[in-house]
């Protein structure tokens, strides 16, 4: 290694765990909060998989969560509430698209009901209480929402958190909007299966990681060890 590289790879190394120390001293994982079932939720039933889209904060976080659920058979990683052509991450970030990083979950609806999957994200996959933010995230691009396909998702959706403000789950109000789904739009191939593919990478460990195992201890009904994966390079 010459010396001018063996310089940068010194610079880098000091930066890394400059970061990793601001991360942890400001922000890290979201706890968990342990919420009951929703009142309101469709029973297990043979059909065809279902897809549910929700937004909380990065989306390489609440991917991880969702690919170590049972019954969930894919997790694609990618920007809803905006439109086509504003969906790139470039543009995302500007907080000004109208997107979220969101997921799309497909699932078997005789495994796992769209309610449980809300019982998951409320509880271990983000905190639902922070407006336009999560963790070290902030900007309208981070918000905490579920994007509902049809009448019923809305129901389950707008009920369950009626619910939540009214057990007092949460030490402030649920902030999460519903939110018609326009449209959902895959993200670029680095973003799926980040946490995955990059599991020492500083902010997975201290945002991300402390969520899947949030999912084991909380939902060991429901949790699995091996995940499911996008399979995009």
């Amino acid at each position: 290694m010459s010396a001018n590289k063996l310089l940068i790879a010194s610079v880098a190394a000091l930066a890394l765990v400059v970061g990793v120390g601001w991360i942890s001293a400001t922000r890290g994982a979201e706890p968990a909060v342990v919420v009951p079932p929703p009142a309101l939720d469709n029973p297990k039933k043979d059909g065809a998989l279902q897809t549910a889209v929700v937004a909380g904060g990065c989306f390489w976080g609440v991917q991880g969560v969702f690919e170590h659920v049972r019954g969930v058979h894919e997790v694609l990683a990618g920007y809803a509430g905006g439109s086509r052509p504003t969906a790139q991450y470039e543009e995302v970030s500007t907080g000004r698209t109208g997107h979220a990083e969101s997921v799309q979950i497909t699932f078997d609806p005789r495994e796992v009901t769209y309610g449980e999957l809300l019982q998951i994200y409320f509880s271990v996959a983000h905190d639902p209480t922070q407006l336009d933010r999560q963790g070290p995230d902030s900007g309208s691009q981070y918000r905490s929402a579920v994007f509902y396909a049809d009448a019923t998702q809305r129901r389950i959706a707008e009920n369950y958190i009626a619910q939540l403000n009214q057990s007092k789950s949460f030490a402030a109000p649920v902030v999460t909007r519903v939110d018609a789904l326009r449209g959902f739009y895959p993200a670029e191939g680095y973003h799926q299966d980040f946490y995955l593919k990059n599991p020492q990478y500083p902010y997975i460990v201290i945002n991300d990681l402390p969520k899947i195992r949030n999912l084991k201890v909380l939902f060991p009904e429901y949790y699995r060890d091996s995940p499911v994966t996008t399979g995009i390079r």
